[in-house]
């Protein structure tokens, strides 16, 4: 499906494609204000304008080249105006290097039970002192540009995909009109801006969803209403739906919250160029630490005796400076360290991981590379937590 030409805002361009079956895989590099972003690339979420327990110099060792961060969670504290006051995004949180920030829309779905729908936008109950809030298309655009992303996005409605189809579809058609508000409501000529792909699993919506969100004038496609409750395999069936249909799309591609590597991968291969989610962090804050192969639970006590790093070959600052009986020591004391330690070591994993794909895919041989690529995974999945073999 012909999109637009491209962005001057972010330009994309594709640098190298994989070759076989079922292979969508490509190389990318997205231009910023704020510097160039390789793809594909996974972003560390930064809801309150920093990742949990990392400082800026700590994003650069791991290796992070983007953030993203949450646009309700700025509105509501400290306020886009004070940040806009403080000299923008960037500075505010001392990182000069790109920025995305999503809509606010997650937290249609998150914030359920606090927020009411109408045709404009959404009503919130804030979490933090419960005063009424609202979001609409045009607020989203005015707080992101106040906020000053490299990419802003367009505010949607995401529902979860095992909802009713009448219920799916409904949010979709908000979505849509919503797009065209946020296009209509975006004058940052600095600032790139994308819009969401919604639709749940049904491939008719998919499918309406996708042409309609290509044929408008957005910097970049996001794929959402997926990392869900839907099944890997509903997913990949999602974006055999979309993918095709942007295959002569020059725009990014972008399927919002996943964060597992193995899920990761396999969206590489599907076609997709971007990604985010908070779960590298959140297990690790839990004590779960990726390894090549599984993960590790460091509240078993077995690691309370284990003098070796996590990782032999690892660079973060945990696995080249203290032992794994160290941070079950730590995560058993909850002490602040032990969370610094133990995301540093699964951000860097994750984004070696994407570098790993990056090469392959460079060097041409991204299908070679699969199973060792699949077995360096292992069965890291959404939300698991138990102990496997490191």
């Amino acid at each position: 499906m012909a999109g637009r030409s491209g962005s001057a805002v972010a330009p994309f361009s594709v640098l190298a494609t994989a070759d076989g079956p079922g292979m969508r895989a490509r190389l990318g590099r997205l231009e910023t204000p704020h510097g160039v972003v390789e793809t594909p690339q996974f972003m560390p979420v930064g809801t309150n304008a920093t990742v949990k327990a990392l400082d800026p110099a700590d994003l650069e060792a791991v290796g992070a080249s983007i953030v993203l961060a949450n646009t309700y969670h700025l509105f509501l504290r400290p306020g886009h105006e004070r940040i806009e006051r403080l000299g923008g995004l960037h500075r505010f949180m001392g990182w000069d290097h790109p920025i995305l920030t999503d809509s606010g829309g997650f937290q249609v779905v998150s914030l359920a039970d606090a927020r009411v729908i109408d045709e404009d936008g959404a009503t919130f109950r804030s979490h933090i002192d419960g005063s009424e809030r609202r979001l609409t298309p045009e607020i989203a655009m005015r707080v992101q540009e106040a906020l000053g992303p490299d990419i802003a996005v367009a505010l949607d409605h995401p529902v979860y995909p095992s909802r009713p189809r009448a219920e799916v579809e409904d949010a979709m058609e908000r979505t849509h009109r919503w797009a065209e508000k946020s296009l209509e409501a975006h004058t940052r000529p600095d600032q790139a801006l994308f819009g969401i792909v919604q639709g749940g699993v049904d491939p008719e919506l998919r499918a309406r969803s996708t042409r309609f969100i290509a044929s408008r004038p957005f910097d970049g496609i996001c794929i959402g209403g997926l990392a869900g409750d839907e099944t890997p395999v509903q997913r990949a069936d999602a974006l055999d739906v979309v993918v095709p249909l942007l295959a002569d799309d020059p725009r990014p591609r972008y399927l919002m919250g996943l964060g597992s590597p193995a899920d990761l991968l396999e969206a590489v291969i599907g076609g997709i160029d971007l990604f985010d989610s908070v779960l590298p962090a959140r297990v690790a804050r839990n004590g779960q630490l990726w390894v090549p192969g599984g993960k590790l639970n460091l509240k078993n006590a077995a690691f309370l005796d284990d003098p070796r790093p996590v990782q032999d070959d690892c660079p973060c600052l945990l696995c080249t400076r203290f032992s794994r009986a160290y941070l079950a020591h730590l995560v058993r004391a909850r002490e602040l360290l032990a969370y610094r330690l133990a995301t540093c070591h699964n951000l860097t994993f994750t984004l070696d991981f994407m570098a790993r794909i990056r090469s392959a895919l460079r060097a041409g041989t991204l299908p070679e590379s699969l199973a060792e690529l699949r077995a360096r995974a292992g069965r890291i999945s959404r939300g698991a937590v138990a102990v496997e073999p490191a």
